[in-house]
């Protein structure tokens, strides 16, 4: 089946992972946690319903990142199997990101190598920091390393927040801990990070994806630009933005930041998403459909980019 319309951050989880929530991570509503067990008929309605042809499937936040190592290879390794069988029983309308076991990241490397190249995802999902420490410090570069050599994408998706961040910035305000500012914060935070860092003069075609329209980069790139470019050699944040991140739009359906977000990255780059199931397919295809740009630049959206990417 040729897939016109691809979603890439679409999620589920495990019986065992949604266990083992606890804190902010736990997610009251029933619904939203039925939508997350299924991988079969309800999920290709509702699909079916919005005209999506596929979906790339990952692990909600926050996944594997938190676990003593042993714990986390366990869980990632179960978490990836489970989809593959989903994946083999819808052909066609379902790919997957892997969960890597992060806290352990030559086991990460391992399970990438096998989710790629055994199972046949098209990337990985890392959700916010793995117990305390962001993707760009050194003892995660062997992932970094196998994602480049395998030419497949990390998506770096938000999770709850460190939890000194949370008690110095959000004390007595717990809606803003997550998707009410820690989540965009955070991930704004590690994106420019990675750029900082020395990552990409090592991997140089590396590719990293940001949902939600970018973690609100587009809007601040022309300051962070300007700013922080001054300590980079060879290259400026802008440069770094446009050669190694795609933004997806999951989760963020509203026009202005969408154009906000093409004039500063590039149609090229950017990717449908709807964040299913706390979005609605019908909301996220809708959001695309009667964007005020043209019909060519709504199929790279929808579906070309995607393709072009993740070799679908």
């Amino acid at each position: 089946m040729t897939a016109h319309r691809i979603a890439i951050e679409e999620h589920f989880w495990t019986s065992e992972l949604r266990a083992l929530r606890r804190g902010h991570d736990v997610l009251s509503d029933p619904e939203l946690g039925r939508r997350l067990t299924d991988l079969g008929e309800l999920r290709i309605a509702e699909m079916d319903e919005a005209g999506i042809d596929l979906q790339v499937i990952s692990h909600v936040e926050p996944a594997t990142q938190n676990f003593e190592p042993g714990e986390a290879v366990r869980l990632a390794g179960a978490a990836n199997d489970l989809l593959y069988q989903a994946i083999r029983s819808h052909p066609g309308r379902f790919a997957g990101f892997a969960a890597l076991p992060t806290p352990d990241p030559q086991a990460a490397v391992r399970e990438l190598e096998r989710a790629v190249t055994e199972l046949g995802f098209k990337g990985a999902m890392v959700h916010g920091l793995t117990r305390g420490a962001f993707l760009d410090e050194r003892p995660f570069w062997p992932i970094l390393d196998a994602a480049q050599r395998l030419d497949v994408p990390i998506y770096l998706h938000p999770a709850t927040p460190h939890p000194d961040v949370i008690e110095a910035y959000y004390a007595g305000y717990p809606s803003m801990v997550r998707v009410g500012h820690g989540f965009t914060s955070e991930m704004s935070a590690a994106a420019i990070r990675l750029v900082l860092s020395e990552v990409f003069d090592h991997f140089p075609r590396l590719q990293i994806i940001l949902g939600h329209l970018g973690e609100a980069l587009p809007f601040l790139l022309p300051r962070v630009d300007r700013y922080v470019s001054r300590q980079m050699k060879g290259r400026t944040f802008r440069d770094s933005i446009r050669r190694n991140f795609h933004f997806t739009t999951g989760g963020k359906f509203t026009h202005t930041a969408l154009q906000c977000t093409i004039e500063e990255i590039g149609i090229e780059r950017l990717m449908f998403a709807v964040d299913w199931p706390f979005h609605s397919n019908l909301d996220g295809t809708a959001f695309i459909e009667t964007a005020p740009i043209g019909d060519d630049a709504k199929a790279m959206i929808f579906g070309g980019n995607a393709r072009a990417l993740l070799r679908i």
